[in-house]
C-alpha cells in the first residue's frame, strides 16, 4: 500500500481532511493535478467564506484558525434582508440576545486555502504530490487503486474524492449526482465605504438581481450581485466607478459613499448533491459531495462537517482494528452528513428559486414570506432560529430554542 488514504485533490476541504487525519493517527496521500504554486500561493479569488462556528471550532482544533492573519476574520453580527425598491429591512438576524459574539466570520477563500496547505504540509503522515492528474480508478475488494496521467498506480484501503463538485473522480466510482444548473452568476469586487457596516450583512433581493454586501473589516464590504448569466459580461466590463455606483444604487444608505476597492471575478451558479457519499473503499468530502448555491454561505462549512465526521470514523475504525475502507465503516459518515446537509440543500434552493423569480405571483408570494416571517412572533422564532442554526452550526440559541452543543 501507498498510504493509508488516498486523496484526490488539495483544495480546502482535502487538505484540512488530510491534517484531520494526522491527527487521528492517519497516513494520507494527496494528489493534485495543479502546480505546486497554485496550492502554496493561491491567488485572491474575491470570494469570502462565512464560517458557522461549528466550522471554526474544527479550523482550531486542527491549527487552520491560527495561520489565518489575525486581521482576517470579520465578525458577521448581523444580516438584514431586504426586498424590491424597499429600502426598510423586512427581516432580521443578529447575534443579539443569543450569547455569542457573532452569527459567524467572513474570511477570504485563498487564505483558508493557504492556511490549508500550510497546517498540512507541517504533518510528517501526509505526503502532496503536484501535477498529478487521476486518470482511472478502480475499487478492488482488498484496495482502492487510481492511475495517474503518467501511467503510475497507486494504492490504498481508502479512496477519498476531494476534486470539486465537477469531479471525475466521483463519476469514475460510479457515483452520479443531481445538478440544478441555476442558469445565473455572480459577479464579486471589493468597495469601501465611508461608514463602518458594524458587522452587517445585507442581502438585497432586487428586481433584476440580488445583492448581497458582506461586511469585511477596514470598512470594506464585498459586493455579490447574483444575475442571469447572460447579463454577467455587461457587469464585467463597468469601470470600477461605473461598478461601485451601480453598487451604491441599490445598496441602503446606511453605508454611506461606496468607492472601488478591488477586481472584479465572475462565477456560474451549479448546484450539486451526490446520490450517495460512500461505497467500498471510497467516499466523497467537499464540494464533491456537496456543492451549495453560495446564498447560504454553507459551501466550506459543510465541507468541514464531513471531514470531522469522516475522520471521526476512521479514527474508530482504526482504533478498534477494522478495515477503515470497508462499507460499514463509511457507512456511518455518509448517514450523517446526508441529514446534516440535504434539508438545507433543498431549503437554499427552493429560497433561491423564490427569490429569484421575477413573475408578479412569485414577487408578491416573497413579500408575504418576508412580512409573516417579521410580523407573527411563532413564525417569526421558527424562521431566525432555523436560519440561525444554520448560521452558527449550532443546534438552538437560547431563548430561538435549548441549549446547543456547538
Amino acid at each position: 500500500m501507498d498510504s493509508d488514504v488516498l486523496i484526490v485533490g488539495a483544495g480546502p476541504a482535502g487538505l484540512a481532511l488530510a491534517t484531520a487525519l494526522a491527527d487521528a493517527g492517519l497516513h494520507s496521500l494527496v494528489l493534485e493535478q495543479s502546480s505546486a504554486a497554485t496550492i502554496e500561493q493561491p491567488a485572491e479569488d474575491g470570494r469570502d467564506i462565512a464560517l458557522t462556528h461549528r466550522a471554526r471550532r474544527i479550523l482550531q482544533q486542527l491549527g487552520l484558525w491560527q495561520r489565518l492573519p489575525a486581521d482576517a476574520p470579520a465578525p458577521l453580527r448581523e444580516a438584514k434582508v431586504l426586498d424590491g425598491d424597499g429600502k426598510a429591512s423586512l427581516l432580521n438576524f443578529s447575534a443579539q440576545g443569543t450569547g455569542l459574539e457573532a452569527l459567524g466570520w467572513l474570511v477570504p477563500n485563498h487564505l483558508v486555502r493557504q492556511a490549508a496547505w500550510q497546517e498540512a504540509r507541517s504533518r510528517p503522515q501526509v505526503q502532496v504530490q503536484f501535477d498529478a492528474r487521476v486518470i482511472g480508478l478502480a475499487l478492488r475488494p482488498d484496495a482502492g487503486e487510481v492511475t495517474l496521467h503518467d501511467g503510475r498506480s497507486l494504492r490504498a484501503p481508502l479512496v477519498v474524492a476531494a476534486d470539486s463538485r465537477f469531479s471525475n473522480v466521483r463519476r469514475m466510482a460510479g457515483i452520479g449526482a443531481s445538478v440544478h444548473d441555476f442558469a445565473r452568476s455572480v459577479v464579486v469586487g471589493r468597495v469601501a465605504h465611508e461608514h463602518d457596516a458594524g458587522g452587517i450583512a445585507w442581502e438585497c433581493f432586487r428586481y433584476g438581481n440580488t445583492l448581497a454586501l458582506l461586511p469585511m473589516n477596514g470598512r470594506q464590504c464585498s459586493a455579490v450581485i447574483t444575475i442571469d448569466s447572460n447579463q454577467a459580461p455587461a457587469w464585467l466590463a463597468l469601470s470600477d466607478e461605473e461598478f461601485a455606483a451601480r453598487v451604491q444604487a441599490q445598496a441602503p444608505g446606511a453605508l454611506g459613499t461606496l468607492t472601488p476597492a478591488g477586481p472584479r471575478h465572475h462565477y456560474p451558479l451549479v448546484g450539486v448533491y451526490a446520490h450517495r457519499f460512500t461505497g467500498h473503499r471510497f467516499a466523497l468530502v467537499g464540494d464533491a459531495a456537496v456543492g451549495m448555491h453560495p446564498v447560504t454561505a454553507h459551501g466550506y462549512n459543510f465541507g468541514l462537517y464531513g471531514v470531522e465526521v469522516l475522520a471521526q470514523a476512521l479514527k474508530a475504525a482504526r482504533a478498534a482494528g477494522k478495515d477503515i475502507g470497508a462499507a460499514a465503516v463509511l457507512a456511518r459518515y455518509g448517514e450523517v452528513h446526508r441529514r446534516t446537509t440535504l434539508p438545507t440543500y433543498l431549503g437554499t434552493n427552493a429560497i433561491v428559486k423564490l427569490f429569484t423569480t421575477e413573475r408578479g405571483p412569485a414577487r408578491l408570494a416573497r413579500q408575504a414570506v418576508l412580512t409573516l416571517s417579521e410580523k407573527l412572533p411563532p413564525f417569526n422564532r421558527l424562521v431566525k432560529a432555523a436560519i440561525t442554526q444554520q448560521l452558527t452550526g449550532r443546534s438552538g440559541l437560547g431563548p430561538l430554542g435549548g441549549h446547543g452543543s456547538g
